[in-house]
């Protein structure tokens, strides 16, 4: 599940957390994506490679890099071999060679930007990654399908940048609407006290909060994200002996996509649970697909509900958010398996780390926060006012972490209850690289799958360690490909004074704090205190909200 906070990403589907990666040989990464219509045809403005300056198009911007910084596109895809992959990696690459002050990038060979993390557009929007075609089509018409085609997958990936942009843009205005409603409620609710009144909001955001999964872009954009599903997905396919004649629960069924994993596992009946209108959909995709007789949807919050069977084999749900606990559905997961689990039953996933790791880079706080000095020349840092008091949620880059995370919680889903997961954990970090200051701290979580509950994890485990020993598992942190949690980002306010410089080998201590801003709420505060002995000392208060 994840959040909607001063990040730019959508939130988690609180209910569905699935994707639609493919399933055994029946299901493929392109499944729907045949019925979208072509855009037309039509010359986008280029960016420049080796400037700001915009060109009509494709053509053009290539001529003027040939003849004014000797840099031959077309010839250098040739020299180097490049398919359509390569070609969008050489342009990103190119620019952010450009960005770092290098205007003579060395294109000797494809091993100079060979790298997944070139896939990611420099530019916001860049129209040159989806003209790529063009360049190929002016010199090998005979291939334009096949170009046609890959153009076709830039556009879709810019599709759903651009859909989860405009769901953002939803959330934050949801958020304002309830905001606004609940200040009018307020003044009714003044000669009821401050119990009614804390009720009344906690009960109006819980409703929002359902009412915002009913729509199809966040479930679109949280079955996409292939990571988490393939997870969900590859256990329960690879352990059908598990799930065989079995009655499974799904909380927070969304779209129903592990109901039906589990049905095809073999699961003899699977009740599936969700407290949006999304059931509705969830009930005919199941019909649809054929899977009607064994699983049954429910509507209602599982603590309201009454499901059809005293107890169940397995539970399975995709709860998550960001920083793991935002939104508090675990919650009722937990509740589902005190009320509903068998006492030799199994919880999917199994286990869960929380992380810690120390933040520093320049870039992010120049664009971030000293942005808002000059907008156009114009200053703007009121702007600035309580940005230290929000957590971000961001992609960041692992060269952003100057020391080693640390394991602040583990969550064994089988045996942890609602009061722990408000708490104050010990952290300890040790610098590996000298920085002018300490911008921050980044959070995020490990989800573990273990086959038994009599499995443990160990203390500090590493997805990628529990992979090779065959263990299904995956890291929403920076070493591991992107999900839609990212990560948690949070901006120390260092005052007038600013940061310290801080030594590689230095170690840095503290304590980690998660607490709901009030009981049955899905909002997160977030403390942290740290020593960073000579470095100094401080203590700071964000909000996932």
């Amino acid at each position: 599940m994840s959040t909607f906070p001063t990040s730019e990403r959508p939130p988690k589907d609180e209910d569905t957390r699935s994707t639609t990666s493919a399933e055994d040989s029946d299901v493929t990464d392109e499944e729907g994506w045949e019925d979208l219509e072509p855009d037309q045809e039509e010359s986008q403005p280029i960016v420049g490679l080796f400037s700001d300056k915009i060109y009509p198009d494709v053509n053009a911007m290539l001529q003027e890099s040939k003849d004014k910084h000797d840099f031959d596109l077309r010839q250098i895809q040739k020299e180097l071999d490049l398919d359509f992959i390569g070609l969008i990696k050489l342009v990103n690459y190119i620019r952010s060679q450009v960005n770092a002050g290098n205007t003579t990038p060395d294109v000797s060979s494809k091993d100079k930007f060979d790298d997944d993390a070139y896939m990611k557009p420099v530019l916001e929007d860049d129209a040159l990654l989806y003209s790529l075609g063009d360049i190929a089509e002016e010199d090998e018409p005979e291939a334009s399908g096949d170009n046609d085609a890959e153009r076709r997958v830039v556009e879709l990936q810019e599709d759903l940048e651009r859909l989860q942009t405009q769901f953002t843009e939803y959330r934050l205005a949801v958020q304002q609407s309830m905001e606004e409603q609940l200040t009018q409620e307020d003044d009714k609710l003044s000669s009821a006290g401050p119990s009614a009144r804390t009720k009344n909001k906690i009960e109006e955001v819980d409703s929002d909060y359902f009412v915002s999964y009913q729509y199809n872009g966040i479930h679109e954009s949280m079955l996409k994200d292939a990571i988490r599903t393939d997870s969900y997905r590859d256990f329960i396919y690879d352990n059908k002996r598990l799930f065989q004649d079995k009655v499974v629960l799904d909380v927070g069924c969304g779209t129903g996509i592990l109901s039906m994993f589990c049905a095809k596992a073999g699961a003899k009946k699977v009740i599936a649970v969700d407290n949006s209108n999304i059931i509705d959909r969830a009930r005919e995709i199941v019909y649809e697909n054929g899977f009607g007789d064994v699983i049954t949807c429910i509507r209602g919050k599982i603590e309201e509900v009454t499901l059809p069977v005293q107890q169940v084999d397995i539970i399975v749900s995709e709860w998550m958010g960001y920083c793991l606990l935002f939104e508090a559905m675990f919650d009722s997961v937990i509740y589902a398996r005190d009320r509903y689990l068998a006492p030799d039953g199994l919880m999917v996933p199994s286990d869960a780390t929380i992380r810690i790791a120390p933040f520093a880079d320049s870039d992010f706080i120049a664009s971030h926060i000293s942005f808002w000095h000059s907008v156009y020349g114009f200053n703007m840092k009121s702007m600035l006012t309580g940005i230290y008091d929000e957590a971000n949620v961001r992609s960041i880059e692992p060269s952003a972490l100057p020391g080693d995370s640390s394991v602040f919680l583990k969550l064994p889903l089988h045996t942890i209850t609602v009061e722990e997961l408000s708490f104050l954990k010990n952290f300890q970090v040790t610098l590996k690289e000298d920085i002018d200051s300490l911008d921050g701290w980044s959070i995020w979580f490990d989800i573990f799958f273990m086959p038994s509950r009599k499995s443990t994890v160990p203390d500090d485990a590493v997805p990628s360690e529990m992979q090779k020993k065959g263990y299904v598992a995956f890291t929403t942190g920076p070493h591991g490909t992107e999900t839609h949690w990212q990560q948690g980002v949070l901006l120390i306010d260092h005052g007038r004074k600013g940061g310290v410089p801080l030594k590689k080998g230095q170690t840095i201590t503290g304590k980690v704090g998660y607490q709901k801003r009030e009981p049955n709420a899905r909002t997160l505060d977030i403390t942290i205190d740290w020593d960073a002995q000579e470095g100094g000392k401080g203590s700071q208060q964000w909000s996932l909200k």
